[in-house]
């Protein structure tokens, strides 16, 4: 049996009543006229008058005011691909693969020959819009599949 915590007791009882006492002398204390903020009395007498014309010629100049704006078209970049990993080894491209369908997703294994060797890369796409490449990178993220970055296909 552990012996009862006395020391625990007494602090916690100390702090209760220092506060107790602390709040009683807030209480007692008379408010001081603060003299910073004088007090304001407003009466209907004292505000300025009211202006007989609008000061602001702005909003009736505005009110017939037509803006010419061109718009530039932008280019498609599209069309885009989804890389999703590039591997030495088809067993771990294929696992990619298998991650990626796992998510809802259709993906290909794709072989690369380079200067250093043969690597199988796996890729998702094409998309006509990074919007919806954007969209399904987000969605493989939230599926944990977080390797995979977007690029232009050329």
């Amino acid at each position: 049996m552990k012996p009862f915590p006395w020391p625990l007791v007494i602090t916690v009882s100390v702090l209760v009543i220092g506060f107790a006492w602390f709040l009683y002398h807030l209480s007692q204390k008379t408010p001081v006229d603060d003299p910073v903020t004088p007090v304001l009395s407003a009466k209907k007498d004292d505000l300025p008058p009211k202006p007989a014309a609008e000061p602001y010629q702005y909003i009736k100049e505005l009110e017939n005011k037509e803006i010419q704006v061109q718009v530039e078209e932008l280019e498609a970049k599209g069309p885009f691909l989804m890389f999703c990993g590039t591997y030495r080894a088809i067993e771990t491209a294929q696992q990619m693969k298998a991650k990626v369908a796992f998510a809802g997703y259709p993906s290909e294994v794709r072989r690369i020959e380079g200067k250093n060797g043969v690597f199988f890369r796996v890729t998702l796409g094409p998309y006509t819009s990074k919007r919806q490449a954007e969209s399904d990178r987000s969605r493989l993220m939230r599926q944990k599949v977080v390797e995979c970055r977007i690029a232009v296909a050329t």
